[in-house]
């Protein structure tokens, strides 16, 4: 078959990787400017590469003379365009969440951030809006208590080449199903960047844990600043304290420093694996966090 890859970041370089190796002829790739594994890949294999945004047409010439049968986007940063996923046979996209739940950005991590118990991967066809398209197939996995957004990144890779293969041995047998997406359960989370993560400690202790692991490294992670500080102070981990506290004390409140203790409204939490630590001398009992 020949295969037009849209292809970003590492679980796009894992694929580009097993498909560069098998019986089907990649005709093309698309991928950002940041991939350089995947540019210098594609190069290396002398594969016609477009690098960067290719929407409002940018990118129609480098696909309108080749015969593809299949489009495959994996990670992909931009969306696709039905000028493009039109000249395939098939536009299939995979997606990190179980769809349609968590349409749009990082899903994994705002599924751990929601305190989801499991998330998956799905494939489906590409249309016109963002994760909407007729579902094909998904794989399920569990969210451990302890996961971190890397540690979903790390099982999402054992699923991506087994889904990609079953779905290019469908479309040779004639096999694909389509199941419309039920919109009235649908969710929809946008793109995030690294000023998002600042902690809310009018959340409670929960929310707060969430938060941390799921942006911890190498994700930009969450943060935090001591009032009247300029300095950021990078959360990896959080764990629960038995430690006391005075429901009337401001949220964010450090009531400890060794360890670092903070009050939240339904507890108090320690602060760990704090990334710039020895910055950070001059927090002190008393001070509160913003």
């Amino acid at each position: 078959m020949n295969l037009a890859l849209f292809v970003s970041g590492g679980l796009g370089f894992r694929v580009l990787e097993h498909l560069k190796g098998s019986e089907h002829s990649i005709n093309c790739v698309y991928t950002d400017s940041n991939s350089n594994e995947i540019i210098d890949t594609a190069n290396d294999n002398q594969l016609p590469i477009f690098i960067g945004n290719p929407r409002n047409e940018r990118a129609l010439r480098f696909i309108d003379a080749l015969e593809i049968d299949i489009i495959l986007s994996v990670n992909y940063l931009f969306l696709i365009e039905r000028s493009l996923f039109s000249k395939a046979k098939l536009a299939v996209n995979i997606h990190g969440s179980l769809l349609p739940k968590y349409r749009g950005r990082t899903p994994h991590v705002w599924a751990i951030i929601n305190n989801e118990s499991k998330t998956g991967v799905t494939a489906h066809l590409i249309d016109d809006g963002c994760d909407t398209g007729d579902l094909i197939k998904q794989k399920e996995l569990l969210i451990d208590n302890n996961d971190t957004g890397a540690d979903i990144l790390e099982k999402f890779k054992k699923l991506y080449i087994p889904l990609v293969d079953e779905i290019l041995a469908d479309y040779e047998r004639g096999s694909i199903t389509l199941i419309p997406q039920n919109n009235k359960n649908a969710t929809f989370f946008g793109k995030r960047i690294p000023e998002d993560g600042r902690i809310n400690w009018d959340w409670q202790k929960e929310r707060i844990r969430n938060w941390v692991r799921a942006q911890s490294y190498p994700y930009p992670g969450a943060f935090t600043h001591s009032e009247g500080q300029d300095e950021k102070i990078i959360v990896d981990e959080v764990v629960f304290s038995d430690r006391g506290f005075n429901e009337t004390d401001r949220n964010g409140l450090i009531v400890s420093v060794n360890p670092i203790c903070v009050k939240t409204p339904n507890g108090v939490i320690e602060l760990r694996n704090i990334r710039n630590l020895e910055n950070l001398n001059f927090l002190a009992v008393g001070q509160k966090l913003v």
